[in-house]
């Protein structure tokens, strides 16, 4: 869901290449209750959660980008967003327009606020960490960086899949130039085929971010310790027009607290 549209871009040209914000339709959270989501959201696609459903975590966010147009945080925050990721950039010449339209406010309205980068297989890890390290403000106190990497399946213009030593390598090579600019290592946010198809298991990261929509991370990645989950690509949030990522965090109110103090940026 992060770049179900996202794909659809190019990965060259002159840059910056913003898009415009989107109109999306108002939705009622009240109309799409379900179960084992925070009472508050709402989802249009929902499933049965059973026992590890994600409202058994305290700490709820989303993930968003232009396509959710612009966020009454406000509102969101009441509803229970204590946290967001806002698409910043993608490959190495596309600006998404939602960061100027909604961190700002997010922040105001005490939202935990943080910056992604969806990476491109057809620039280099370098360039694609300088376009993001260009366009991502940094901000004391923001959340940490993110670097999503997942296969670009709709893309027209970077269709490759290198080998998993080389997506590795490029993890590695990304992370270290964002770490020495924002002072903190980015979360790694990746989805079930991706982290398979590339053994991310065996990559040590500071923090990694799972995408898991029909199961508890836990089934889809058992080995797997993670600090983030993606649980629905189809939440409904008071404030957030048209449908919007649902994520939570992997422990307590206090430890939600402890990791802050310790990742964000200096």
């Amino acid at each position: 869901m992060m770049a179900a549209l996202a794909a659809l871009a190019g990965c060259g040209g002159p840059g910056p290449i913003k898009g415009r914000l989107a109109a999306p339709r108002d939705l009622e959270a009240a109309d799409y209750r379900a179960d084992g989501i925070p009472g508050s959201f709402g989802d249009t696609s929902p499933i049965d959660w059973g026992p590890m459903a994600p409202d058994r975590y305290p700490v709820h966010g989303i993930d968003a980008s232009r396509f959710q147009g612009r966020i009454d945080w406000s509102r969101a925050r009441a509803a229970g967003v204590s946290f967001a990721w806002l698409k910043a950039t993608e490959g190495g010449d596309r600006v998404d327009p939602g960061i100027e339209a909604n961190m700002g406010a997010a922040r105001a309205a005490g939202v935990a606020v943080g910056l992604y980068h969806f990476y491109y297989f057809c620039r280099t890890a370098r360039e694609q960490a300088e376009w993001f390290i260009a366009h991502a403000p940094r901000h004391p106190g923001d959340l940490p960086p993110v670097l999503d990497m997942e296969w670009n399946h709709a893309s027209r213009t970077c269709p490759r899949r290198p080998s998993p030593a080389r997506v590795k390598a490029d993890i590695r090579t990304f992370s270290a130039l964002v770490t020495r600019h924002f002072g903190t290592a980015p979360v790694i946010y990746t989805t079930p085929d991706f982290y398979a198809d590339n053994d991310l298991g065996s990559l040590n990261t500071a923090d990694i971010w799972l995408r898991s929509v029909a199961a508890h991370p836990s089934e889809i990645y058992p080995d797997e310790r993670w600090t983030f989950w993606q649980y629905s690509g189809t939440g409904v949030v008071p404030g957030v027009g048209g449908v919007v990522d649902l994520d939570t965090f992997a422990g307590s109110a206090g430890d939600w607290v402890t990791w802050l103090l310790r990742r964000r940026q200096p």
